[in-house]
């Protein structure tokens, strides 16, 4: 009985923390109310053919989970199918990171995959 009430303790906050993190696809719309809202805003230009987006993903995922990160929303714009939103961005290659405080824009980095590197990024949201 002890070791099903640990795996459904262990089961609840594992989904528990998978949903802080919620990845949300760009739209003009979201990205518009979130900054509206002053909300921080990660923006996550990514391809999935990509290893570094792949290698950024699995930190800012990781990084967006912990308590001071857990209210920056994150946003996904598709390297590849929302060429218009990468120009407006003025984003030159996919594995670009752009972070918003405030609705202005407060920090970008580009092809950075050190944990240090893009939680400092981060740190410019909050």
């Amino acid at each position: 009985m002890k070791s099903l009430l640990y795996f459904l303790s262990m089961l609840a906050i594992l989904i528990a923390t998978s949903a802080l993190a919620e990845q949300i696809p760009y739209t003009q719309p979201v990205f518009d109310k979130l900054i509206k809202e002053s909300k921080p805003v990660l923006v996550e230009v990514h391809a999935d053919w990509c290893s570094t987006c792949r290698a950024q993903a699995g930190i800012t995922d990781a990084l967006l989970r912990e308590k001071p990160y857990r209210g920056i929303r994150s946003l996904r714009v598709d390297y590849d199918s929302q060429k218009d939103v990468v120009r407006a961005l003025h984003v030159p290659i996919q594995s670009t990171l752009i972070v918003f405080k405030g609705g202005k824009e407060v920090g970008r980095s580009l092809g950075d995959t050190s944990r240090e590197g893009i939680e400092n990024l981060l740190k410019k949201a909050i």
